[in-house]
């Protein structure tokens, strides 16, 4: 997909939806006895699927803050590589209403989560502005 325009307002990224069988396997891998594990073999099934680092970073943040914070930097990048890839200039909304880009923002919002856990107070503030700029709507770090 790619950039929608809405008259005078700014563009709107939508991300193209996920592989197919990775929203399945992603929902087993949440059921499953370990999941945290199983989440790890869905994200290196499909490296590109931002749910899955998005899911890695909210199962770890409680026992492993530093590996909740890469895997969502990994999300986060992944998901700014493929905002440009739809048609994404560094401006515009990417909303929450998208189900194919919650990943993305999920992976900002663990980042947000995980900077301020670690002390990085800047790019906690970083991110919960450009969480309140691509999606007003949803505002950043309150959700």
């Amino acid at each position: 997909m790619a950039d929608i325009a809405l008259g005078g307002a700014p563009p709107e990224t939508v991300l193209p939806e996920p592989p197919p069988g990775a929203e399945e396997a992603l929902a087993q891998a949440m059921a499953g006895r370990s999941p945290r594990s199983e989440v790890a073999a869905v994200a290196a099934r499909w490296p590109r699927y931002l749910a899955a680092w998005a899911s890695l970073a909210e199962l770890s943040v409680a026992d492993d803050v530093i590996g909740a914070y890469a895997f969502a930097r990994t999300g986060y990048h992944r998901g700014l590589d493929a905002l440009r890839a739809a048609g994404w200039r560094g401006s515009g909304y990417v909303r929450w209403r998208h189900p194919s880009n919650r990943g993305f923002l999920r992976s900002l919002e663990a980042l947000r989560l995980t900077a301020g856990l670690i002390g990085e107070e800047e790019e906690q503030q970083r991110c919960a502005l450009f969480l309140r700029q691509v999606d007003p709507d949803r505002g950043g770090g309150d959700r």
